[in-house]
């Protein structure tokens, strides 16, 4: 299976199983971190979800071998991974060890908490391919963290690593390689001892606040731009072919 999950009391711990491309995400993942993300708010003795990946790797984002091939990445009324856009009732921790890049770093900002190791590696490298973060990444991070900080990711697609991202503000806890799990399932832990409904209206509240739903809406026209211009796909053509792109767009 692409997508694993176990329980620990009241956490679920749902882990992205495809180590061998990094993590990256194809429609199995997609629908797999969808069905987890129902495990998770239907079962009432579930309180708090922990996101993480297998083998030392959160997640590559999008797998474009997948992509070339016609799978989406993406799931009906709830966007990338079938999670950028779902709208989850309860908490869910993100574990971050080595890359959280393109969608995977998108993942990692659905979530409403990120414990990172020390070495992990985060970065929107989008506009390096013709592209924006449409998985969530150019509407949240600006969020996150202050707008120029916020800007310098979005508009340089370099990656920063897991300490930077605590000095931004990203990370609520920095720990060694290895302990991420641990460390947000303690957390997590913490968070599921208090009162459900409590938990849920926060979330309510937050997600009002932001206008996340008008915001995807929005970045759906620019998308469709994008995807559309020369630009987009010489830089797909560049990454494969392992060279600079040339834009020709002004």
């Amino acid at each position: 299976m692409s997508v694993r999950t176990e329980t620990s009391g009241p956490v679920l711990l749902i882990t992205i199983d495809r180590p061998e491309t990094r993590n990256a995400v194809d429609a199995a993942v997609a629908h797999g971190l969808a069905d987890a993300v129902d495990q998770l708010e239907q079962d009432n003795a579930l309180r708090v979800g922990v996101l993480t990946g297998a083998g030392g790797t959160f997640s590559a984002g999008m797998d474009l071998k997948a992509a070339l091939a016609g799978q989406s990445p993406d799931v009906p009324g709830r966007g990338f991974a079938g999670l950028a856009q779902a709208e989850m009732t309860k908490p869910l921790v993100a574990a971050v060890e080595g890359w959280a890049l393109g969608g995977g770093f998108e993942l990692a900002l659905a979530c409403d908490l990120i414990v990172a190791a020390e070495d992990a590696k985060f970065g929107l490298p989008e506009v390096k391919r013709g592209l924006i973060a449409g998985g969530g990444g150019a509407i949240r991070l600006p969020q996150r963290i202050p707008h120029h900080l916020a800007m310098e990711l979005l508009l340089t697609g370099d990656p920063v690593d897991g300490r930077r991202a605590a000095e931004l503000g990203l990370v609520n806890r920095l720990v060694a390689p290895g302990e991420t799990a641990a460390t947000a399932t303690e957390l997590a832990q913490r968070i599921a001892g208090n009162a459900p409904l409590a938990l849920a209206a926060v979330k309510r509240v937050v997600r009002g606040l932001n206008n996340e739903a008008g915001a995807f809406a929005t970045q759906a026209e620019e998308l469709a731009a994008l995807k559309a211009s020369d630009d987009m796909r010489e830089g797909m053509r560049a990454f494969a072919e392992r060279r600079d792109p040339v834009w020709r767009s002004a």
